[in-house]
């Protein structure tokens, strides 16, 4: 048999914050390479021994932040009862053929698409007029657009 290596390639993140939702958990972080979660040999040899420190410390942090985030559009979108989830899926997918790269960062709230970023543009897109304050915010803040494009673009660079 012959196989086949992948042409294109993954790295993603997904965080998860809910509220209301009985026996699901309040936030998980979940990283994956090319669609499989990691594997703990391949990590051992292929990352410093303070990389799983690194991520356990940036789940913590962003366990607060999400839970923030969510009642911060819940209320926004007057939606203060009930179960909510607030999600951001973000990372990288690069074609070892071509060489192109093409980062990600979008975030979404009960199931539905609330703000993305664009890359190129480096600007954040509304799909939901309710996320027009936020895009405004965000689009504002050059810390935050730095921040998610080097992000996105070291882990593209890594992976």
């Amino acid at each position: 048999f012959v196989t086949f290596s992948p042409l294109t390639h993954s790295l993603r993140y997904f965080y998860t914050a809910s509220r209301g939702i009985p026996s699901f958990p309040e936030f998980v972080t979940v990283g994956m390479v090319d669609e499989q979660g990691p594997q703990t040999e391949w990590m051992k040899q292929n990352e410093d021994p303070g990389y799983w420190e690194r991520q356990t410390q940036i789940s913590i942090a962003a366990e607060q932040r999400f839970k923030a985030s969510i009642d911060s559009v819940s209320q926004r979108l007057n939606q203060t009862q009930g179960p909510h989830i607030v999600q951001n899926l973000y990372g990288c997918e690069w074609d070892d053929e071509t060489g192109d790269v093409r980062g990600f960062n979008q975030f979404g709230y009960n199931r539905e698409d609330y703000i993305v970023f664009n890359l190129e543009t480096e600007t954040w897109i509304a799909p939901r007029s309710e996320a027009v304050i936020t895009k405004m915010k965000w689009d504002r803040d050059e810390t935050r657009i730095q921040v998610d494009k080097t992000i996105s673009l070291t882990h593209a660079s890594t992976g």
